[in-house]
């Protein structure tokens, strides 16, 4: 998870809400469509990171300790995953995530 974390650090630094990170390998969470190839190749942690931190940028306040412990909710506004406010292109995103997750048997 480190090493992606990295990448993405260096390739969209550390950006707020509404703002969307990009990802080495996958492009950007808010304009390009991850592909399922490039997701089943990563481990469950990084699968995980990646599909909340789309949540996280668009304002979801995490109540898990892992969640609490991996992203800021001191800028958050939705507490209901389901009513998060995302683009096609995000939901896609997010979807497609969970299909990877699925199918690698991660939890």
């Amino acid at each position: 998870m480190r090493g992606l974390m990295i990448a993405a650090l260096l390739l969209g630094g550390l950006s707020g809400p509404a703002v969307a990170e990009c990802f080495s390998g996958l492009g950007c969470s808010d304009v390009d469509r991850f592909r399922q190839a490039d997701l089943r190749t990563m481990r469950c942690s990084d699968l995980w990171y990646v599909r909340n931190r789309i949540f996280d940028e668009n304002g979801y306040c995490f109540r898990t300790a892992r969640g609490r412990a991996n992203f800021d909710n001191s800028d958050c506004w939705e507490a209901d995953q389901a009513q998060v406010k995302m683009n096609a292109v995000e939901r896609a995103n997010v979807d497609a995530i969970v299909r990877a997750e699925r199918a690698l048997g991660c939890r």
